[in-house]
């Protein structure tokens, strides 16, 4: 099995804190697979998903140790990101590993420029070409046919299950190999987290994909691998059958079954 992603001793200091948030976290991430991260609130979920784009770079002064290799789309030459220093070295980064947070965020622009302003920012120019991968990042996304003759209206307009499947879109569109969704649907209704589900097992086909839930239904029903965090640390990765219904670890199984958390 090939790998999008390894983690290796990983711990994360915030800026000022007395503490690391994460601590020698290591486990690797199976390329073109869905990958659920669960877990309390505060264990470290979201700092770790953070991480795997330097988005934590935003803020000075948050200290990183350890490894994390990204390999190329065939599992092969992986580099450390953590080395990346170099601005253009952190913009080709969130090229190849893309974030869709748990709020919408479209951009105040139309449809069309949500999608093509990324496009614009990698050096693509030609209107034609845009226009065709703004489609087919919509059509990735599953959101053509409902918005394919508004594309000139404000992004904001849309439901929000249109704007998350926007954002997803605006993420396709620059063909990252790894996405990131920390708590995609947390903030959808029902049918929206349906669809937001369908798509993901979609993605999965062309590239990587790794999640942040607190949904255990949700990280059951979608997800191929499943990594269980408990103050900072890494207690369990497995198949996801294996977590819910076979863990090794005590803390674990009283976390899946709904003993706390």
């Amino acid at each position: 099995m090939k790998l999008a992603i390894d983690t290796k001793d990983f711990s994360f200091t915030y800026a000022g804190a007395p503490a690391p948030s994460l601590k020698k976290v290591s486990f690797p991430v199976n390329s073109k697979l869905v990958t659920a991260l669960i877990g309390p609130s505060g264990c470290g979920k979201s700092t770790l998903l953070r991480a795997y784009n330097r988005i934590h770079d935003v803020y000075p002064g948050n200290r990183y140790e350890g490894e994390i290799l990204l390999f190329d789309a065939e599992g092969e030459s992986p580099e450390n990101i953590l080395t990346y220093e170099k601005e253009n070295e952190l913009i080709r980064l969130r090229q190849r590993v893309g974030m869709i947070f748990q709020k919408p965020t479209p951009f105040p622009m139309s449809i069309r420029d949500n999608i093509s302003y990324g496009l614009k920012l990698a050096g693509i120019r030609d209107k034609t070409e845009l226009e065709k991968r703004v489609e087919e990042a919509l059509r990735g996304a599953a959101l053509w046919d409902e918005v394919k003759d508004r594309l000139s209206e404000s992004a904001t307009g849309l439901s929000g299950g249109q704007q998350q499947r926007l954002c997803i879109a605006r993420a396709v569109a620059l063909k990252p190999q790894v996405l990131l969704f920390d708590e995609p649907t947390s903030a959808l209704d029902p049918i929206s987290t349906g669809a937001i589900e369908e798509l993901l097992l979609e993605l999965k086909k062309e590239l990587t994909i790794l999640i942040v839930t607190h949904n255990m239904q949700q990280a059951s029903r979608i997800s191929d691998y499943t990594a269980f965090m408990y103050l900072g640390e890494m207690i369990e990765y497995n198949r996801t059958d294996k977590i819910f219904l076979n863990p090794k670890e005590k803390l674990t199984e009283d976390y899946v079954t709904g003993r706390f958390g």
